[in-house]
C-alpha cells in the first residue's frame, strides 16, 4: 500500500483517538478500542514506512498512552536505572553508524600520529610541546619514564584532569552545531596526539611500560572522546540530512539524542580522571594486574556502549523516545 493512501484511510480514526484522548470525558471503551487499532497500524508503519514521518506520528501517539500510564510509577531511582539501562543504550544503537565513523576516524587519525612520527622525529614535538618532550626525555634519563603521573598532588590532579576531560568531550559535543566540522577537527587532533605520544616511547623502547600505564586510564579516557564526538556527528548529521523534517525539527531531535550521549559518558570521564589521579602512578603494581584493569575497561566499554544495545534491539527497547521528545505531527504535513 502506498504511504499516501495509508494515511488517508486512517488519518480520520487517528485524529479521534487524540481528541478522545486529551478529553476529560473520553469513552474508556472507545479509547482502548482504538489504541488496539492505532498500535496496529503503527506496527504496519515500523515494518513499511520505517524512516516515515507517519511512524514517528503514531509512535508519539502510542507512547503518550504509555507514559500517561506509567510517568507517575517512575520515582527517582526508577528515571535513573531506565535512563542507563534503556534510554541510553537504545540511544547508542541508534546511532550506531555515528559510533562507527567516529571509532575510525580516531583510529586513522592515531596511525597518521603514528605514521608522522615515524617519517619526522620531530613530530611528537610539535605535537606535544617542547617542553613536555623534554621534560619526559630527562624523565626517562632519571630512569623513571612515567614520572610525569607522580608530579602532582592526585586531589589537584583529579580537578585539572577531569575539568579539562570534560571541556574537550563538551566542545566536541556542541561543535556538532558546525555540521561536524568542529568535532572532526577535535577528534583528529586527539587521535594525532595520542599516536604520537605512544609512539614517543614506543622509538625509545619503552612501548610496554608506556602501554600499561598510559592505558589505564587512557582505555576511558579516549573512548570517552570518541563517544563525545559521536555525539558531535549526531548534530552534524541532523543538520546536514533532515530528511522528511525541516532542518529545525531534525536539529532538535538529534540535539536531545546527543545530550543523551554526552550524558552517558560523564562518569566515564571522572572515573578516567580517577585512575589517572590515584592509580595511574603506581607503575610498580604488576604488569598483569594493570593488564587485566586495561582489558576490563575496554572489555566493559565494548559491552555496555555496543554489545548491551544491539542485544536490547533485538529483544525491542522498552520505548523508542519520550513523546515530549518527539516534534508535534500534524497529518496533513505527514509524508
Amino acid at each position: 500500500m502506498k504511504e499516501t493512501t495509508f494515511i488517508d484511510q486512517n488519518k480520520a480514526k487517528w485524529r479521534e483517538f487524540e481528541e478522545e484522548f486529551k478529553s476529560p470525558q473520553g469513552d474508556p471503551e472507545k479509547l482502548t478500542n482504538l489504541f488496539v487499532q492505532i498500535t496496529d497500524d503503527l506496527s504496519y508503519a515500523r515494518t513499511h514506512y520505517p524512516h516515515r514521518s507517519v511512524r514517528i506520528y503514531l509512535n508519539r501517539i502510542a507512547q503518550q498512552v504509555y507514559f500517561s500510564i506509567y510517568k507517575n510509577r517512575l520515582n527517582r531511582w526508577n528515571k535513573f536505572k531506565h535512563f542507563w539501562s534503556d534510554e541510553l543504550p537504545e540511544v547508542m544503537h541508534h546511532s550506531r553508524r555515528e559510533l562507527l565513523f567516529s571509532t575510525v576516524i580516531f583510529l586513522l587519525a592515531l596511525g597518521v600520529g603514528v605514521l608522522s612520527s615515524i617519517h619526522d622525529g620531530e613530530f611528537a614535538r610539535l605535537i606535544l610541546g617542547d617542553s613536555y618532550i623534554s621534560m619526559t626525555e630527562e624523565n626517562i634519563r632519571s630512569g623513571d619514564p612515567m614520572k610525569v603521573y607522580k608530579e602532582s598532588q592526585p586531589n589537584d590532579m583529579f580537578l585539572a584532569i577531569t575539568t579539562n576531560n570534560l571541556k574537550v568531550a563538551f566542545f566536541s559535543f556542541i561543535l556538532g552545531v558546525t555540521f561536524g566540522m568542529g568535532t572532526l577537527y577535535i577528534l583528529l587532533y586527539n587521535g594525532i596526539m595520542v599516536g604520537a605520544f605512544q609512539y614517543f616511547f614506543v622509538e625509545r623502547a619503552l612501548f610496554r611500560e608506556s602501554f600499561l600505564t598510559i592505558w589505564i586510564h587512557g582505555t576511558m579516557e579516549m573512548s570517552a572522546i570518541v563517544i563525545a564526538a559521536t555525539a558531535g556527528f549526531i548534530i552534524g548529521r541532523s543538520l546536514l540530512f533532515p530528511g522528511t523534517f525541516s532542518r529545525l525539527a531534525s536539529f532538535r531531535q538529534g540535539g536531545v539524542r546527543a545530550m543523551k550521549v554526552f550524558m552517558g559518558i560523564i562518569p566515564i570521564i571522572i572515573t578516567a580522571g580517577f585512575l589517572e589521579s590515584y592509580f595511574t602512578r603506581h607503575t610498580d603494581t604488576p604488569d598483569l594486574i594493570r593488564a587485566l584493569i586495561i582489558f576490563a575497561e575496554f572489555a566493559f566499554m565494548i559491552t555496555y556502549y555496543v554489545i548491551y544495545p544491539a542485544r536490547r534491539a533485538r529483544k525491542g527497547f522498552q520505548t523508542e523516545q519520550r513523546p515530549d521528545e518527539l516534534l508535534p505531527v500534524i497529518l496533513p504535513e505527514v509524508k
